[in-house]
């Protein structure tokens, strides 16, 4: 290990604890890890201490977990309990997850893509979304979907049956809430989710953008197969897959 100067340690430490309370730092921290590399070296191994790793956007550095053994990682009993119904099984996380997931993919035209297409999600356009991935997991053989739920420890059988088992739109779908089970409502559920840990804003209008967070987390994490795991190639892959057979 290399041996650092005190001030350059102290003062790491001290950025290091302001994004160990808050998650967040400001542009002079984002300046400060890229101009000096003792600054550098220090944040990236702190965090790696706490399995989390430094990202960046042009104005704000986050501490994000690397996996769920990081003392920062939300843990799943905490989404059922702050932003599922009483009673929420496993079964609906896993949805919120596919939902997340979903929306994600939707602002990329290809897998691995570097730069999202689109500006917004309308909430409605949202719901078909998921439907479209429902009824494209739904074509596989179920001894298929179960040897894919071991592949990428996703329920996705349970994600099939927990969707098909809730309300359609049918009422005034834009004045639902999360106390009505409703496939709007849940999305309303993962935009809540998805804004309170600064991955989304609501623009207004029933429409949602990425906040430059999430895009930067999806550049390095979601686009990379040594962490995803290939799950964006999956749940997108079959339409692309008949896609590309259409244009030959």
């Amino acid at each position: 290990m290399r041996n650092y100067p005190e001030q350059k340690v102290i003062q790491a430490f001290q950025l290091y604890t302001v994004l160990a309370s808050h998650g967040v730092a400001g542009e002079q921290a984002v300046q400060l890890y890229k101009s000096d590399d003792d600054i550098r070296g220090l944040l990236d191994m702190f965090s790696r201490e706490v399995d989390c790793v430094i990202v960046l956007t042009s104005e704000q550095m986050f501490l994000v977990p690397r996996t769920k053994l990081s003392p920062f990682h939300v843990s799943n009993d905490w989404i059922k309990r702050h932003y599922l119904r009483s009673g929420a099984t496993n079964g609906d996380l896993y949805l919120l997850y596919f939902t997340v997931l979903v929306l994600f993919g939707s602002f990329y035209d290809t897998y691995q893509s570097q730069e999202p297409t689109r500006q917004f999600l309308g909430m409605d356009e949202w719901v078909h979304l998921v439907q479209e991935r429902i009824d494209q997991l739904k074509q596989h053989d179920p001894d298929e979907l179960k040897q894919l739920e071991q592949e990428f420890s996703y329920n996705w059988r349970l994600i099939i049956e927990k969707w098909d088992a809730m309300d359609d739109i049918k009422e005034t779908a834009k004045k639902q809430s999360g106390n009505t089970i409703s496939r709007l409502s849940f999305i309303d559920t993962a935009r809540r989710f998805l804004i309170d840990q600064g991955l989304i804003v609501d623009i207004g209008n029933h429409e949602v953008a990425l906040t430059e967070k999430a895009k930067t987390i999806v550049q390095r994490f979601f686009m990379e197969v040594e962490y995803n795991r290939g799950i964006f190639e999956f749940i997108y892959g079959f339409e692309r897959e008949k896609d590309d057979a259409s244009d030959q």
